[in-house]
C-alpha cells in the first residue's frame, strides 16, 4: 500500500481558448472520489482532462513521482495502454479515406511476405482486425517473454510471423468477437509496412505531428522518460515500464493529459473524415450494454449509452497505468484518465460524462489474503464462462497465475483468495468457482457491487 497522502487537488493547467468565459469544471463527486482514490493509496497519481468543445482544463491529484512537491500536470507522461488501439484504428481510417487501403481488403494483401490463416477459403480483413472479429487469439502462443514484467519487450516481427505461419483458425473470420492485441499488433504491422514507415513514424506523419502532440510516442526517448510518471502495481509496489516490437499497434503509446486532449478533440469537432469513419458502428459486442444500450464496436472505439446519452470510449492498462478516453457523441463533453497505479478507472471517465453515473464506492474492508496455488492447479480454472448470452468471461493461466479478459473489455490478473475463489486487484471483485457433482470445474459466480452474477462454463 502506497503511503497516505494528504489531499492534493490542484486544476493544474487551463487549456481554453482565450475566448472562453472559464475552464470547465470538476464535478464535485468526480473530484471527491479521486481525492479518496489517491489518499487511500489506491492510485499514485491520477490526472483527469475535462473537454467541452474547444475548452480544456486538467486536474491532477496525488504525485507524479516520490518526493515531487507539486501534483502532476498536464506535461506529465503515462503509458497509455489499449487506448492506444484506438490509434491505430484511425491510421486504418485515414489510409482507407485516403484511398490507400479497404476495410474489407485481406491483411495478406499488406503482408504478402507473411503467412496470414485463413478458414475454409475466408481471409482476416483489416475491418476484422479493427473490431476484434478477426478469429485470431488474444495473444500469440509463442509470447514467452524473458522478463514477465515487461512482456512484449522481447516479441519480435520473426516470432509474429513465426507464430501466424502455424496458427490455424478455430472459426470463420467475421463469425465472433475476441479481443486480440495479437489482432491489433498485427494490424500496426500491416499499416506500418505498406506506408514503409515503423510504426512509429507512421504514428508521427499522420496523428501526432499533425494534432501538434510533441509528448506522445511508441517509444521511451529521453525527453519523454524524464516526465514520465514512475508506474506502480495496483498493491502499490513499483513496475516496470512496458516495451514494444512487434505488437507495437496494440498498446505501445506514452502520452500526456495536454495531447491527449488535442486528440479528442479531433474526435469532438465531427469534421475530420477519418475521425468520423472511425467511430461508425460495425459490430454487436453486447446486447446488454453497459447500462441501456446496445454495445457495439467500431474502429477500436466501444460504442456505448448510459442515462441516455450516446458516448464512444476506449480504455488502457499496463502492468503500471492504466487510462481511460471518451467524449459524448454529440461533441459536447470530453475526458481523458491517467493514472501511475494499474487499477482501472472506467467508473471516473464514464463519471465525467454522464453526471450522476459514478458508481458507489465500495465499502473498505479486510483486504482477502493472498495464498499461493501450484501452477498445475490453476488449469483447471481456464475457460469461458457466460455470464450472459453476449457476455463472457474468458480466464487463462498466464505466467504468473490466472488472468480473466470479458466482452469488450481488457484482461487483468485475480489472486486466490482460497480454493477457487480469487480476487481483483484493480477493481472490488471476486470470482468463485463452482465445481459438479464429479470436481470439475462447471460454473463461476462473480461478485460485485454487492450482486452476484452466475455463468456456466462453456463446453
Amino acid at each position: 500500500m502506497l503511503p497516505r497522502l494528504p489531499s492534493l487537488l490542484l486544476p493544474i493547467l487551463s487549456l481554453s481558448t482565450a475566448g472562453a468565459m472559464a475552464a470547465p469544471a470538476l464535478d464535485a463527486a468526480i473530484r471527491e472520489r479521486a481525492e479518496t482514490l489517491v489518499r487511500d493509496g489506491k492510485h499514485a497519481s491520477l490526472v483527469i482532462a475535462v473537454i467541452e468543445g474547444k475548452d480544456s482544463a486538467v486536474y491532477g491529484f496525488g504525485r507524479a513521482r516520490p518526493g515531487d512537491k507539486g501534483v502532476p500536470d498536464a506535461d506529465t507522461v503515462y503509458e497509455i495502454g489499449s487506448v492506444t488501439k484506438t490509434m491505430t484504428g484511425l491510421l486504418l481510417a485515414d489510409a482507407v479515406v485516403a484511398g490507400k487501403a479497404r476495410l474489407e481488403q485481406p491483411v495478406a494483401e499488406l503482408l504478402p511476405a507473411y503467412a496470414i490463416p485463413s478458414f475454409g477459403g475466408q481471409n482476416i480483413t483489416l475491418g476484422q482486425l479493427a473490431t476484434h472479429f478477426s478469429g485470431l487469439p488474444r495473444l500469440p502462443a509463442n509470447l514467452a517473454p524473458a522478463q514477465p514484467n515487461n512482456p512484449y519487450a522481447d516479441y519480435s516481427t520473426a516470432l509474429l510471423r513465426a507464430f501466424l505461419a502455424g496458427h490455424a483458425l478455430a472459426r470463420a473470420p467475421g463469425a465472433s468477437y475476441e479481443y486480440s492485441n495479437l489482432g491489433y499488433g498485427l494490424l500496426g504491422t500491416s499499416l506500418a509496412e505498406q506506408s514503409q514507415l515503423s510504426y512509429e513514424e507512421l504514428l508521427q506523419a499522420r496523428i501526432f505531428r499533425p494534432l501538434g502532440m510533441a509528448s506522445s510516442s511508441a517509444l521511451t526517448t529521453p525527453a519523454l522518460r524524464a516526465r514520465l510518471a514512475p508506474g506502480h502495481l495496483a498493491d502499490g509496489k513499483p513496475a516496470s515500464n512496458w516495451d514494444f516490437q512487434a505488437i507495437a499497434g496494440a498498446g505501445a503509446v506514452r502520452s500526456s493529459a495536454r495531447d491527449m486532449v488535442a486528440y479528442m478533440q479531433s474526435y469532438m469537432r465531427g469534421t475530420g473524415q477519418a475521425q468520423q469513419l472511425a467511430v461508425q458502428p460495425r459490430k454487436v459486442l453486447a446486447g446488454e450494454g453497459d447500462g441501456d444500450g446496445v454495445r457495439k464496436a467500431g474502429l477500436a472505439w466501444i460504442l456505448d449509452q448510459v442515462k441516455g446519452q450516446p458516448f464512444a470510449w476506449h480504455n488502457g492498462q499496463t502492468g503500471g497505468y492504466a487510462s481511460f478516453a471518451g467524449y459524448t457523441l454529440d461533441g459536447k463533453r470530453g475526458v481523458v484518465i491517467l493514472s501511475s497505479t494499474a487499477r482501472e478507472v472506467d467508473g471516473l471517465g464514464v463519471g465525467v460524462l454522464v453526471p450522476g453515473s459514478l458508481p458507489p464506492l465500495a465499502k473498505a474492508g479486510a483486504a482477502p489474503k493472498e495464498i499461493a496455488i501450484a501452477a498445475s492447479e490453476l488449469a483447471q480454472y481456464a475457460g469461458q464462462y457466460a455470464l450472459a448470452p453476449t457476455f463472457i468471461l474468458s480466464v487463462r493461466q498466464g505466467p504468473e497465475g490466472l488472468l480473466v479478459g470479458a466482452t469488450g473489455q481488457g484482461e487483468a490478473p485475480v489472486y486466490a483468495s482460497a480454493k477457487d475463489t480469487f480476487f481483483y486487484k484493480v477493481v472490488e471483485a471476486q470470482l468463485v468457482f463452482q465445481r459438479d457433482a464429479e470436481g470439475a470445474i462447471s460454473g463461476v459466480v462473480l461478485h460485485q457491487n454487492g450482486q452476484a452474477v452466475p455463468g456456466k462454463r462453456k463446453p
